[in-house]
C-alpha cells in the first residue's frame, strides 16, 4: 500500500522539482544539478577507492566552492534584471516584489545545499582517512 502511494506521488514530486529548477533560472539551476551529480559520483568513487582520496577531496572542494559562488551569481544577475524591470515599470505591488525575491533566492539556496552535501562528504572522507 505504501509503495503504491509512493509510485502515485512520483510524477507530482518530479514535476515540482522541475518547476523549481526552471523557476530559479534554468542555466544556474541545471548547472548546479549537474555539479551535484558530479560531486556525488566523486564522493562515491572516493568511498570505494580510498587510495585516491586526496585528489578527489581537492576536486570536490573546488567544485563545492564553485557551485556556491555560481548560485549567488545567478541571484545577482536575476536581481539586476528584476530591478531593471521595476525601474522601467515604476511602482509595483508588494506581492510581485515578494515573488521576485523568492525566485531570486532559489539559485543560491540550491548552491548552498550542494555545497553542504559536498562539505559533509569531505568531512566524512577526512574522518575515515585518519
Amino acid at each position: 500500500m505504501y509503495l503504491s502511494f509512493l509510485q502515485s506521488m512520483k510524477p507530482l514530486i518530479i514535476s515540482q522539482l522541475t518547476d523549481r529548477l526552471n523557476e530559479g533560472g534554468a542555466l544556474f539551476m541545471y548547472t548546479t544539478l549537474l555539479i551535484l551529480v558530479a560531486i556525488l559520483v566523486l564522493l562515491v568513487k572516493a568511498f570505494m577507492k580510498p587510495a585516491t582520496n586526496d585528489k578527489t577531496i581537492a576536486i570536490v572542494k573546488h567544485l563545492s566552492l564553485f557551485v556556491l559562488v555560481w548560485g549567488f551569481t545567478g541571484q545577482m544577475i536575476g536581481l539586476i534584471g528584476a530591478f531593471d524591470a521595476i525601474q522601467i515599470q515604476g511602482e509595483i505591488a508588494p506581492a510581485v516584489l515578494a515573488g521576485g525575491i523568492r525566485v531570486a533566492i532559489l539559485s543560491p539556496l540550491f548552491g548552498m545545499i550542494v555545497f553542504l552535501i559536498a562539505r559533509l562528504g569531505i568531512i566524512i572522507l577526512t574522518w575515515l582517512k585518519k
